[in-house]
């Protein structure tokens, strides 16, 4: 079992940046593969960007280029740079994670076990 926790969301206008942090407690978290998903109002819930335990990352085409993903194994932190940002990145943003027991990294959202509260980010036009 682990915690999630996120922070990092506001307000941005179009073309900004901001980073969004999620702080794991309860278990060991390096072997955890750790994703960032959203939810825009009336929407699914979307894969946006991936990290194995071994560091390898995937992105969704949609953020490719602006977004960054990355961990802190020491500080049990994983991070999500948004560069770029559009009006439609606008939802809620959602940590998540599953154990690994191998090197795939999973987009579908019923694979992973742990989610966090969400954080709202919304780009103004």
């Amino acid at each position: 079992q682990i915690l999630l926790v996120e922070s990092g969301g506001g307000l941005v206008q179009d073309g900004g940046s901001l980073r969004l942090s999620c702080a794991a407690s309860g278990r060991t978290f390096s072997r955890y593969t750790m994703g960032w998903f959203r939810q825009a109002p009336g929407q699914e819930r979307e894969f946006v960007a991936g990290i194995r335990w071994s560091g390898g990352v995937i992105y969704a085409d949609s953020v490719k280029g602006r977004f960054t993903i990355s961990r802190d194994i020491a500080k049990n932190t994983v991070y999500l740079q948004m560069n770029s940002l559009k009006p439609e990145d606008t939802a809620v943003y959602y940590c998540a994670a599953y154990y690994s027991t191998n090197n795939i990294l999973n987009v579908r959202r019923d694979e992973y076990d742990y989610w966090g509260q969400g954080t709202q980010v919304t780009v103004s036009s």
